[in-house]
């Protein structure tokens, strides 16, 4: 006998399936307020600069972060990087945040994919239990660590006795002793470090930040090793010696205690200890021109010395598995049938085997994380996610779809709904159509950037996306068409035996004059073939994907050079100084320095930033503020946007034409809306690629090579920049571009397919040829998606 009886109410803690924002203003954000599905995947479109990444990851996952900071005891928080509370009424419902952004691995030259993600810490202790003949633990296998010795008295003191006893101690590192596990070996350019035509004091430093009115000036004339007025050709052997190898001695100039070191030790600890993709631009250069990079001959670009070397696992050294493809590595590991490590095997199998499911099986785990694009450093950042058991945990991800041919996205969406199929919630910024037509839940920003943007235009389906008539809702089914001519190459590039990484002696003439877009699965070869043989030739302009560095006083107007012809500008109309124009030099308020807040650092609990009050946070002078020029003063000239600028220095009193040319190439690349004075930290990814992109433009060259330019353009954009790289192509210049962008491929007068494969399994040429020839044939994974894009 069975009575129905009513569904109880459901019960107090599964009501909150909801994360609510109330009231967001971060950056551009104007009074945000929704509310986002717990345990679905949810995607924030909107063109780029609309506020996506304020809202996802300057607001959700910030305020995740900091509450989860806030957890610990205040001794622990003062060693943790301080978040401040973003600009938000509420924020309720939050989970766990657990962020995988698009910032690029590394600015340490010791970094590489295996230290990245953990792999090289099993792979160590694998070694350390198994290897024969045994040399250590596991720290003897650590290109970090090397090997010392050393042996003296300590004094101990206990019960209120003293007593002496002698104590020896040895660590057993793997440290190549000549490269210092960097693996390769620095040579320096003399020449290029100092004119020895000159004497130190007239200037003969040739080292960027090396002058003789400061410091340095100070420490040369007092030292007594040499005369500093004496020219450096006429040095003595041990003179010349203390100028460049000294060690380190303490010395007294003035009356003050100083230590002076040798040129080429003090380069190697401040300028050679960062990987040089991470240094900034004059000082890279430098680094170029000086110094020579050689394989290092003791370790041949291991890093480990002979002892780390010797001990093998069935014929194996940990330099060789290290050099190993990840995919071939993981099925060394299977092999190997060891009951004592079994735990120690299924974890570091389960890793990497997560490379090989996440589209990085053709990775080696020396490979140095710096030179990873942006796309495979965030996929290698979700590998320690993917086999975690962890669930109600929010995921964040930005753009996981970057630098992926169309056939890799398929395995990513299926990964970004498997993490949400085990209770998560999935939030996803992106652009990509096949990404967002995943989506349980959509949120467009818009409707446009900047100051135009910050507001939600869209929340709700897919479906209902589409129907929406906001920008990304009629941009969502653009196809582009084939074009029905093609342009006719002027001239050939040749290259020959290329065979950088994973390259197979490849052969090909890429065609002058033209659109010509290399394309082919991630790890194809493409950068490999771009970079390596082409890059470096004279006349090529290489806008890459290199973050740009910059502090929060660096702003478009810093970056591209166009402060400098407007500060003349307003120097010439008023006579006075053009220092007197910038916020860093004579011309800043003297109360915040010419930062326009002041920071007041609270140790462990989030600093607080308040306006100035001397300058209103306009960061000059008043005094500066009374210089006008067509009417208007430099603190407003720098809260103008882009567009309003080209027009304010296009004609009348204010015309100055250096600065108009350098306004039309931002606008040209669709940045008209940012501000001049907007700080560089708050730009998005796309925004930063694009001002790199208006600037490198400015450089005469005949080649210009674009490195995956439409990375975090909106759709509606990217006509935007095939307008941009057919002015650029008809002007007389030569476009390479590499690509995954089907929109792109189309466009292209010709297109150069690398595959079939990745890693081992590409490097080789597979197509060459028009688009139409390549959908028309569909001889490669390439030519199928394009024929599928274009509706042939």
């Amino acid at each position: 006998m069975r009575t129905d009886t009513p569904s109880p109410a459901p019960h107090a803690a599964d009501t909150h399936d909801m994360i609510r924002v109330q009231g967001a203003r971060e950056n551009n954000l104007k009074d945000v307020s929704i509310e986002i599905p717990k345990r679905r995947l949810t995607v924030f479109t909107g063109v780029s600069g609309s506020g996506k990444s304020s809202l996802v990851f300057g607001t959700i996952a910030a305020e995740s972060q900091r509450l989860i900071n806030e957890t610990y005891s205040t001794f622990v928080q003062g060693f943790m990087p301080t978040l401040a509370r973003p600009e938000v009424d509420v924020l309720d419902g939050l989970t766990t945040a657990i962020i995988v952004d698009q910032e690029r691995m590394g600015g340490n030259p010791r970094s590489t994919v295996g230290t990245a993600t953990d792999a090289n810490a099993m792979l160590r202790t694998l070694f350390s239990r198994l290897g024969q003949p045994h040399i250590g633990s596991a720290q003897a296998f650590s290109f970090n660590v090397a090997s010392i010795s050393g042996a003296g008295a300590v004094t101990i003191e206990r019960g209120g006795h003293t007593t002496k006893e002698r104590r020896s101690f040895t660590i057993t590192g793997g440290m190549c002793p000549r490269c210092e596990g960097i693996g390769s070996v620095t040579d320096f350019d003399l020449s290029a470090l100092y004119d020895d035509s000159k004497s130190l004091n007239e200037g003969a430093l040739t080292i960027p930040g090396y002058s003789v009115d400061g410091w340095y000036g100070r420490i040369f004339s007092g030292c007594g090793f040499f005369d500093p007025d004496k020219p450096i050709r006429t040095f003595t052997k041990r003179e010349l010696h203390d100028l460049l190898y000294k060690e380190p001695t303490k010395i007294k100039v003035e009356g003050i205690n100083l230590t002076y070191e040798g040129l080429i030790p003090k380069i190697q600890k401040s300028f050679l200890a960062k990987d040089v993709d991470a240094m900034q631009p004059h000082i890279r250069a430098f680094v170029e021109r000086a110094v020579t990079f050689t394989t290092c001959p003791d370790c041949d670009g291991t890093r480990l010395n002979d002892t780390a070397r010797s001990a093998k696992i069935a014929g194996i050294s940990i330099a060789d598995a290290c050099a190993m493809q990840i995919s071939d590595l993981a099925d060394w590991v299977r092999a190997l049938d060891e009951p004592s490590v079994a735990p120690l095997l299924t974890a570091l199998g389960a890793t990497l085997d997560s490379f090989v499911k996440i589209g990085l099986g053709y990775l080696s785990l020396n490979r140095p994380s710096g030179t990873l694009s942006g796309g495979e450093a965030q996929r290698t950042k979700m590998i320690r996610h993917l086999g975690s058991s962890l669930t109600d945990v929010t995921y964040v991800f930005d753009e996981p779809t970057i630098g992926l041919h169309p056939h890799d996205i398929q395995r990513m969406n299926e990964l970004l709904l498997q993490l949400r199929n085990k209770g998560n919630t999935v939030l996803v910024v992106e652009h990509k159509p096949e990404t967002i037509a995943i989506a349980d839940h959509v949120v467009d920003l818009g409707p446009g950037a900047g100051t135009a943007g910050g507001e939600v235009v869209f929340e709700g389906t897919v479906e209902g996306l589409r129907a929406s008539g906001t920008r990304t809702g009629r941009h969502l089914d653009d196809r582009a068409r084939l074009k029905p001519a093609v342009r006719t190459p002027s001239g050939r590039l040749e290259v020959r035996g290329a065979d950088t990484h994973n390259l197979q002696n490849v052969d090909v003439d890429i065609p002058l004059g033209v659109l010509t877009v290399v394309t082919g699965v991630a790890g194809s070869g493409k950068s490999s073939l771009i970079h390596g043989s082409v890059s470096g030739r004279d006349g090529v302009v290489t806008v890459d994907q290199g973050a740009i560095r910059g502090s929060r006083r660096s702003n478009p107007a810093t970056y591209t050079g166009l402060l400098d012809p407007i500060r003349k500008a307003f120097a010439k109309v008023n006579g006075v100084k053009p220092a007197l124009f910038s916020a860093n030099s004579e011309g800043a308020c003297p109360a915040c320095n010419g930062a326009g807040v002041i920071y007041t650092d609270l140790a462990m609990m989030a600093g607080v930033a308040t306006t100035c009050e001397e300058c209103e946070g306009k960061r000059f002078q008043a005094s500066v503020l009374e210089y006008h020029l067509g009417g208007r003063d430099i603190s407003e000239v720098l809260a103008m946007s882009v567009n309003e600028a080209e027009e304010f220095f296009g004609d009348g009193e204010a015309r100055t034409p250096a600065a108009h040319k350098i306004l039309d190439r931002l606008a040209d690349v669709g940045l008209g809306y940012l501000t001049l004075g907007q700080p560089l930290t708050t730009l998005s990814g796309g925004e930063r690629q694009r001002l790199k992109l208006a600037t490198q433009m400015a450089t005469s060259g005949g080649v210009y090579v674009l490195d995956e330019p439409t990375t975090g353009l909106h759709l509606a954009d990217v006509e935007h920049l095939l307008a941009l790289l057919d002015r650029l192509v008809d002007s007389g210049k030569s476009v390479i571009v590499i690509e995954h962008h089907q929109a792109v491929m189309a466009h292209a007068d010709w297109i150069i397919d690398l595959g079939p494969g990745a890693g081992h399994d590409g490097g080789r040429i597979v197509f060459e040829g028009t688009p139409a020839d390549l959908v028309a044939a569909r001889p490669t994974l390439t030519g199928e998606h394009l024929a599928a894009y274009v509706g042939a």
